[in-house]
């Protein structure tokens, strides 16, 4: 089950090779790939999966080599482009910098991943050291910034990749970049618009350091920020209890003000808070029963901050504090919850999930709907996998396995495309499918590897030993020299 010719064939793979190498986007149905912008690739495809080489070990050998080869002689940052520095930095950062640290530290990666960082250090350019969304690396050191608003999640998640170039480098440069915009989180979840002090509007003012007026979720635009608080305390070896202290705030600000079950199957799932106010203009906020499936990801992070990658029986989850029953109990539920929605005609989980409440009379006989096409879309998204893998390597409870397996075998039913490459769909509960033209490269570098990971030997990175950043990248736990 852990051989990569599962999840591809050989032909298919050359298929994909010929028509997109070095292309940041693949195109499946069309065969063909395309880059962010006209000049060349940035490396969106071939870097984020290259430690997914790496894991898989010797069947993708020849491939990682010529992925390499392309990284050493073709790859070039001079770009005159608009990039996402969130993107770019999770995705591209994030999977040189993994790259390094699986290929027992060859320095190419550190080279392009220190060219890299330097490129985008001009983000944080603005009043408070909150980064813009996007860069142009010709335009430093003054970014292209209306004042727009900046996304939570993509200001807090960029710590564990510029903490770790910090650590090999021995330049603390990039540390400080992200550590301030960690520093303006803090005091900014001391003002206004915050729920019980821990739970943070999705939008931030630049200008200001506090936060916008606006929604409040664990989906888009929220979802990694609470995913790297905990993940910066791993990652620096529990040297900094601060983000474990504002990781366990949000936890019990989540299971106050978000958690709701349905009234027919009792399928627990994460409401979002949505900004409203009344005649008197007090802040007020109204509940909304939708999920985004991003939100998948926090059952398997809630149940790897119970046990912070310690192996835990699952006999003796009654014996842990009141905290953390709590939470791996809330963890193994919404796990459970996202497998629910895979329970479709394709047996894959749309983008998007409204629950049925006690008001909605449809509540009797439905748990949960998509509201429209756009949100029945699957496009190989990874949260629910990662999940599963979590959830498998913590507790060794088989029925995460089971659940994979059956995630996979719906992705090779309905998601492969003959001609090589895998596909989104645009309705999970229509078949036959339609196919949607785009493979993400979080794919290659995301669902794949967690689900390869997850049928795997547990000695493969080792969750005591390696923090996954939100791209499935593996950074090395390390103490931060003094």
């Amino acid at each position: 089950m852990t051989d990569s010719s599962t999840l591809d064939s050989t032909p298919g793979k050359a298929m994909v090779e010929r028509d997109a190498f070095g292309c940041d986007e693949y195109h499946p149905v069309a065969g063909t790939g395309k880059n962010l912008t006209t000049k060349r690739g940035v490396g969106y495809m071939i870097i984020d999966a290259l430690d997914t080489m790496l894991i898989m070990g010797e069947p993708l050998r020849e491939e990682y080599l010529r992925a390499r080869k392309w990284v050493e002689t073709e790859l070039d940052f001079d770009l005159d482009g608009r990039y996402s520095t969130f993107e770019i930095t999770i995705r591209v950062l994030g999977g040189l910098l993994s790259a390094y640290a699986l290929s027992n530290k060859d320095e190419l990666y550190l080279r392009r991943a220190e060219e890299l960082g330097d490129r985008l250090l001009p983000a944080f350019n603005t009043p408070h050291g909150l980064p813009i969304s996007n860069v142009n690396f010709h335009s430093e050191p003054h970014p292209n910034w209306g004042g727009e608003p900046i996304s939570t999640a993509e200001a807090a998640t960029l710590q564990l990749e510029f903490r770790y170039l910090t650590h090999i480098t021995g330049k603390d440069k990039y540390w400080k970049a992200a550590e301030k915009v960690m520093d303006v989180i803090q005091e900014a979840l001391k003002g206004e618009h915050v729920v019980d002090g821990a739970l943070a509007p999705i939008n931030m003012n630049a200008q200001t350091g506090e936060f916008y007026y606006s929604d409040i979720r664990l989906g888009s635009r929220g979802d990694s920020y609470y995913e790297y608080l905990l993940k910066q305390y791993l990652q620096t070896n529990r040297t900094e209890p601060v983000y474990r202290q504002m990781y366990d705030r949000a936890m019990a600000a989540i299971h106050k003000n978000l958690v709701f079950k349905t009234p027919r199957s009792g399928l627990t799932y994460i409401a979002e808070l949505e900004p409203t106010r009344s005649v008197k203009i007090h802040e007020k906020w109204k509940v909304s029963p939708k999920q985004d499936h991003l939100v998948c990801f926090l059952g398997g992070s809630l149940q790897l901050g119970v046990t912070e990658g310690q192996f835990l029986d699952p006999k003796n989850v009654g014996k842990l504090p009141a905290g953390k029953q709590r939470d791996w109990k809330l963890g193994e539920e919404l796990t459970r919850t996202c497998m629910a929605t895979h329970e479709t005609k394709t047996g894959l989980s749309p983008e998007i999930s409204v629950f049925y409440t006690k008001d909605d009379i449809q509540s009797k006989t439905k748990d949960w709907h998509a509201k429209n096409r756009f949100d029945s879309r699957y496009i190989l998204r990874p949260e629910t996998v990662e999940s599963l893998f979590l959830g498998w390597r913590l507790s060794g409870e088989v029925k995460y396995r089971k659940w994979g397996w059956k995630v996979l075998q719906a992705i090779e039913k309905y998601c492969k495309v003959p001609k090589g490459g895998y596909a989104g769909v645009e309705s999970v509960f229509e078949v036959p499918v339609v196919l949607l033209d785009n493979m993400e490269t979080f794919f290659l570098g995301e669902t794949l590897k967690y689900l390869y990971l997850l049928f795997d030997d547990s000695s493969n990175i080792p969750l005591e030993k390696y923090v996954f950043n939100t791209e499935a990248h593996p950074f090395p736990v390390f103490s931060p020299k003094t």
